[in-house]
């Protein structure tokens, strides 16, 4: 059994090793929805990610022999939960980003050079050179079985909703059969339906562990934002944001550092910007330092500050007037 250092103040993780079927597959014996990356290095570095695996499941993550000359992995529990999010991870940095990923990087480099991409800590998978093993994610206190781990997923699914009073078998069954109810679920539906419509249910009423921008408008928008990081300034951008939804845009928990917004719609004057200056492209950018825009070839725009108030997680709500409501999640103290 291989322990993984877990990130600052979450619960410890440890990640156990078995041979298997032909491939990389992860298992999920916690009581999370857990998303996971990895890194392979042969002449190159590829990341891919996120594989999700509900709890009391096994996915696959890497098909096909390991032949290369080592392997990583990052996981990270699934922003629909309440509270800091969950990660288990090392202390090895490689890239990814937010979204659905593959990247393949010379060894070389010292930053990610990928537009929207940013580093994590990873951990390394000592695979014993066999071609096929299983990784299984676990949490303290250690969940005995994977029928456990399925019920413990559902029940915090649950409370992640709300409901207070899952503990005893027959309250769980009443609270599942009322959100069946709810969302109009057949009574036999599986596992697996029942996890997606509870994760997203719960994601919906959340404010997860970071900083996202939502878009309450009719129409799509562009976001780019700007912090201090390592001392500093960074400035990135665009995502694109569909209406009605919302854009993760920073995973760590945001309360130690100011956080600067700049929305556009179109060619029209920007829905949110500011007095704070920063440098920009019109195309996918990644920006070090805050000025001389102009002599570096960019274009210096006006960010608006989004009072965090010491949250770890932070949803900004854009409307047709700019910016609207905020959703906050935990606090720094």
């Amino acid at each position: 059994m291989r322990a993984l250092v877990p990130v600052a103040a979450l619960v410890a993780a440890l990640i156990a090793a078995t041979p298997a079927a032909a491939s990389l597959r992860l298992c999920n014996r916690t009581g999370y929805v857990v998303y996971a990356a990895t890194a392979t290095l042969s002449q190159d570095i590829t990341t891919q990610g996120w594989t999700r695996i509900v709890p009391g499941q096994c996915r696959t993550a890497i098909d096909g022999d390991l032949a290369a000359r080592a392997y990583y992995l990052y996981a990270r529990s699934s922003t629909a939960h309440a509270g800091p999010q969950r990660a288990w991870s090392g202390t090895t940095d490689f890239c990814v980003k937010d979204t659905n990923f593959v990247l393949s990087l010379p060894q070389i480099i010292t930053r990610c050079p990928v537009p929207d991409s940013f580093p994590l800590s990873f951990a390394p998978l000592d695979t014993h050179h066999m071609r096929s093993w299983t990784a299984t994610f676990r949490e303290s206190p250690d969940l005995d079985s994977m029928q456990n781990a399925e019920h413990a997923g559902l029940r915090r699914l649950l409370s992640d909703l709300g409901t207070r009073d899952t503990v005893s078998t027959k309250s769980f069954e009443a609270a599942l059969a009322q959100f069946r109810k709810r969302l109009h679920l057949p009574a036999n539906a599986d596992k697996a339906a029942l996890f997606d419509a509870l994760e997203t249910a719960a994601s919906r009423a959340a404010a997860p562990s970071g900083y996202s921008v939502c878009n309450d408008t009719p129409k799509p928008v562009w976001a780019a934002i700007a912090f201090k990081k390592n001392n500093v300034f960074v400035s990135r951008g665009w995502w694109a944001v569909a209406a009605g939804g919302c854009a993760h845009m920073i995973s760590e928990p945001v309360a130690s550092t100011p956080v600067y917004l700049r929305v556009e719609i179109g060619k029209s004057p920007a829905l949110v910007s500011g007095d704070e200056k920063f440098c920009v492209t019109t195309i996918e950018f990644e920006v070090q330092g805050r000025g001389h825009c102009a002599a570096r070839g960019l274009t210096e725009a006006g960010f608006a500050v989004t009072n965090i108030q010491g949250a770890a997680g932070y949803a900004a709500h854009v409307s047709e007037n700019g910016l609207a409501s905020s959703t906050y999640a935990g606090t720094s103290k």
